[in-house]
């Protein structure tokens, strides 16, 4: 038996369409308003130079619209699910959409810095709310036992996009120019409206999303132990990746060229990684998530131990990025199963843990490095990744007893 069926007080709790048909084409539409939110978001990281000779402003303020898409997204996920909660989905849905459109709009006029943070802060909205309401959206769409597929589905245009969005952005905007890599990513917003329009069902509220539902999820003890283990693991990954190319550069001691080679063999990995880490959830969401915290700590082992070798270090980064792509799907869909009947607000819980984690894991790596160099960033990788799999181990041990019993 699967830990997709029952929850940790041993009560079926489905919300899906389980006995109907399964909307597909819904899921895609999906996949493909994600691609376009993640392209948005990163595009600045591309077009940094052309975006401040453009307007005037220092490559480093240029480059805080990133950061501040990111904070804004942190708590627009709960402040999108609680505000909406009376919406049809379906509706909210366009809403989200609409913002990654007209956000590509404002920054493709943007005649200096208000106007384009002003852009990032309505992409923010977007990206937050999206989050906060994937998981729920796709447990709606079909039966519960297929959510690990259709999450994989939705994360591989995250996969996609986090490996095309800085080549392509700046190609366009070196051919272009910077502005138009910005209404192409809105163009792919409208086609994204467009195919939910056609084919998103009608998604009367569900739960009851409020800060007092919030506060009643997180008591769930499997909701608590999905949320650690999460902090760990994200915190974890992105204080060494933050720091990824200081390693590259000293350890292997790669020159440009090889570390970008390198880095593009980490986004593709990624995309299969997130396949198969879809796979293994199927079967058991639990696993998923100890499967890519277990390849992530054995990363860690290989760049301490052996990452001066060229050979070595590629190869971890690659199985890095394998690991890395396995944990999204694995993490949603294990913290929607857990609060199926809440799960927007589980989806919430679960956006702000990210950002917290991502934030965090960065502000340590800086201290690491500074204090013991990048080793000492990778040692932390290993050990973070190591108590978060012992998190999610200890908890499927437990649920393993009580099912003897």
């Amino acid at each position: 038996m699967t830990d997709s069926t029952f929850e940790e007080d041993g009560r079926l709790r489905d919300t899906s369409v389980s006995g109907s048909k399964a909307r597909w084409d819904a899921v895609v539409s999906l996949t493909l308003g994600v691609f376009g939110l993640v392209t948005a978001e990163f595009l600045p990281a591309s077009l940094l130079t052309p975006i401040s000779a453009d307007l005037g402003i220092s490559s480093g303020i240029a480059g805080q619209t990133v950061t501040v898409t990111a904070v804004v997204a942190a708590f627009a996920g709960p402040g999108v699910v609680i505000g909406t909660r009376s919406l049809d989905r379906r509706w909210t849905l366009f809403g989200l959409t609409a913002l990654l459109i007209l956000s590509c709009a404002l920054a493709a006029v943007a005649n200096g810095l208000p106007l384009l943070l002003v852009s990032r802060v309505l992409l923010g909205i977007g990206l937050g709310g999206f989050w906060a309401m994937s998981g729920a959206l796709a447990m709606r769409l079909v039966p519960l036992d297929h959510l690990p597929r259709a999450m994989a589905m939705i994360f591989t245009g995250v996969s996609v996009a986090t490996v095309a969005a800085a080549p392509l952005g700046a190609y366009i905007g070196s051919t272009l120019g910077w502005r138009a890599a910005f209404m192409l990513a809105g163009a792919v917003g409208v086609l994204a409206l467009l195919a939910q329009a056609i084919t998103m069902p009608s998604l009367p509220p569900a739960g009851h999303a409020g800060l007092g539902t919030l506060a009643n999820v997180l008591k769930r003890p499997k909701i608590r132990i999905g949320l650690l283990a999460t902090l760990l693991i994200v915190a974890g990954h992105f204080a060494g990746f933050t720091y990824i190319r200081p390693y590259l550069e000293e350890i292997p001691r790669l020159d440009v060229e090889m570390i970008s080679l390198v880095l593009l063999a980490f986004g593709i990995s990624g995309f299969f990684g997130n396949i198969v880490g879809g796979m293994i959830t199927e079967r058991s969401a639990t696993l998923g998530v100890i499967f890519g915290a277990g390849l992530l700590a054995l990363t860690a082992v290989i760049l301490i131990s052996t990452g001066v070798s060229f050979a070595a270090s590629a190869v971890a980064v690659t199985l890095w990025g394998f690991a890395f792509g396995a944990l999204p799907v694995s993490i949603q869909s294990y913290i929607t199963r857990a609060a199926s009947d809440e799960a927007e607000s589980a989806g919430a819980l679960l956006l702000t843990t990210f950002q917290i984690a991502i934030s965090s894991g960065a502000v340590l790596g800086g201290l690491l490095v500074d204090a013991e160099g990048p080793l000492g960033v990778m040692t932390f990788l290993g050990i973070a990744s190591i108590l978060g799999a012992s998190v999610m181990i200890l908890r499927g041990g437990r649920q393993l007893q009580l099912s003897e019993g």
